[in-house]
């Protein structure tokens, strides 16, 4: 077996390693890409438990492209590492590094992206629960009217995951009649700019007549309040999720309604600790916390699904009390807007 060192697979009470078992181990980061504001966040706890167990730290970025992860992902197997995480740019397209680092006993952490196969351990976030609170929220908001589906890229399976958390939510009120779903629309590489494309052709094929929008990250939430300010329709109920700053700032402003936060600095640090769990032969079976989860596919996988929390006026004291975002930061250009800007 191909590791720096072996360690018991008793190792590890309740996800802690110490430095000591950790010492001498490298553990691989495959990023998609750095576009969006949280993967900083995720990288920050990801370097900080590694540090803290006595591994090191090396990474790629893939910069949203397939073909440059699969070469970034030999390359950090060529640099000797002893566990792999991979945020998955194409979760298809990634399945081949997957087998390279299978035949080089490496084991792989597929990271808040599904990638469809048994040898990857899933860690991610309830992304079917995600959705459903992205449509509860602006259902409550709006339960009547014309909807607005912004979906995430075609190619990560998290996008259909939330899309059908948001179906179950609206389903009884659209089989009423009282929701009608106007425009619906998958949005390439997650990328804001094609959001706010795609939100300002639905609003010119239905002559504005929208009342409600559930996009599915803040990244496609910031191009649809951008595509809607620009048609002087800001304050309509729209979603996201990751507690993006900007998000949260549109929270205060009242531009976006919801934004389901996905702390992801408890991601970061469970992916690290089992990185080095699984580096040190302990089986998935035994990762504290790890269930069994049925892909789309039909493919059986160990996973983990960390709980998200949605944010809304009403509660955005809990980002700032977390220390995710400093005060001022969220009530920038807010006047009289909920607590703690008011």
């Amino acid at each position: 077996m191909r590791k720096s060192m072996l360690m018991a697979a008793t190792i590890v009470a309740a996800g802690f390693v110490t430095s000591a078992m950790a010492e001498g181990l490298t553990v691989g980061v495959s990023w998609s890409n750095f576009q969006e504001e949280r993967w900083k966040t995720d990288e920050g706890a990801i370097k900080a438990a590694l540090e803290a167990a006595g591994a090191e730290y090396v990474s790629a970025d893939a910069q949203s492209s397939s073909a440059k992860q699969l070469s970034d992902i030999e390359s950090l197997i060529a640099q000797g590492v002893d566990a792999l995480i991979v945020l998955a740019q194409d979760t298809q397209a990634v399945i081949p590094a997957v087998q390279l680092a299978t035949d080089e006993d490496i084991p792989v952490i597929a990271y808040d992206r599904l990638i469809e196969d048994p040898r990857a351990y899933y860690l991610t976030f309830d992304n079917i629960e995600v959705g459903r609170l992205q449509a509860k929220a602006v259902y409550e908001a709006q339960p009547t009217g014309n909807y607005v589906m912004i979906k995430g890229s075609p190619t990560d399976p998290n996008a259909d995951f939330l899309r059908g958390g948001q179906q179950e939510v609206l389903q009884a009120a659209i089989d009423a009649g009282d929701i009608t779903i106007v425009g619906e629309a998958y949005t390439d590489a997650w990328l804001p700019a094609n959001a706010q494309r795609n939100m300002e052709s639905i609003l010119t094929a239905n002559d504005n007549k929208v009342d409600a929008v559930v996009a599915s990250n803040d990244g496609t939430a910031g191009g649809a309040v951008a595509a809607l300010m620009a048609q002087g329709m800001a304050g309509i109920p729209v979603s996201g999720q990751d507690g993006d700053h900007a998000a949260l700032n549109r929270i205060a402003l009242g531009t976006q309604t919801v934004s389901v936060w996905k702390d992801s600095r408890e991601l970061g640090k469970n992916a690290a600790e089992i990185a080095v769990e699984l580096a040190g032969g302990m089986a998935p079976a035994d990762v504290p916390g790890t269930v069994d989860f049925t892909t789309p596919g039909g493919k059986e996988m160990k996973a983990m699904f960390l709980a998200p929390i949605p944010i809304t006026k009403d509660n955005l004291d809990v980002v700032v009390d977390a220390g995710w975002i400093t005060k001022d930061a969220l009530c920038q250009g807010v006047s009289d807007g909920p607590s703690p800007c008011n």
